[in-house]
C-alpha cells in the first residue's frame, strides 16, 4: 500500500510540474504584409532624423506624426549633440535600408530595423523606429551594432 502510494504520488508530481508552453508575442514579418503608410511614416521621419545630422536643421514632428513622448525628447539641442557625436564617429549620413520589421501583438506595435549606411565605414549602427496602432511613431532610437568575432 505504501508503494502504490508513493507510485501515484510520484506520477502526480511528474505531470504537474510539466512547463508550459508561452505564445511568442513578437512575430517578425514581411514588409510586403505591412500597411504602407506605416512603413512610409517609419522610413520618412527616421530619414528626415538622420538627415538632420548633415544640414543642421531639424523639423520638428508634429502631433500627427508622433507620440507625444518622441516629440518632447526629440528637442534640437538633444538631436544637435546625439548628431555631433555620430558624425564625428561616423561621417555624413547616406541612407537606411530596411532590415526587418517585428510585429508585438500585445501592443499591436510594428519596430522597423533599419540599416544606417554612413560616409565611414568603421562602425555599423541600426535606426529602430516603433509605429503604434494610431500610425504615430511612439518611439526612435539609434545604436552601435557591434562586429561579430571571426
Amino acid at each position: 500500500m505504501k508503494k502504490l502510494f508513493l507510485l501515484i504520488l510520484f506520477i502526480s508530481l511528474i505531470t504537474s510540474c510539466k512547463s508550459k508552453k508561452t505564445e511568442n508575442t513578437a512575430v517578425i514579418i514581411e514588409s510586403s504584409k505591412v500597411e504602407t503608410i506605416k512603413k512610409n511614416r517609419a522610413f520618412d521621419l527616421g530619414t528626415r532624423l538622420l538627415e538632420s545630422c548633415n544640414t543642421s536643421k531639424f523639423k520638428p514632428f508634429s502631433n500627427e506624426e508622433a507620440t507625444e513622448k518622441v516629440i518632447q525628447n526629440a528637442t534640437p539641442d538633444k538631436i544637435s549633440l546625439t548628431c555631433q557625436k555620430i558624425r564625428q564617429r561616423n561621417g555624413k549620413f547616406n541612407y537606411i535600408k530596411l532590415l526587418d520589421v517585428t510585429y508585438l501583438k500585445e501592443s499591436e506595435e510594428y519596430i522597423f530595423r533599419y540599416n544606417i549606411d554612413y560616409e565611414k565605414k568603421y562602425f555599423m549602427r541600426e535606426l529602430i523606429v516603433t509605429i503604434n496602432k494610431e500610425n504615430k511613431v511612439s518611439a526612435i532610437s539609434t545604436r552601435e551594432i557591434k562586429p561579430k568575432p571571426m
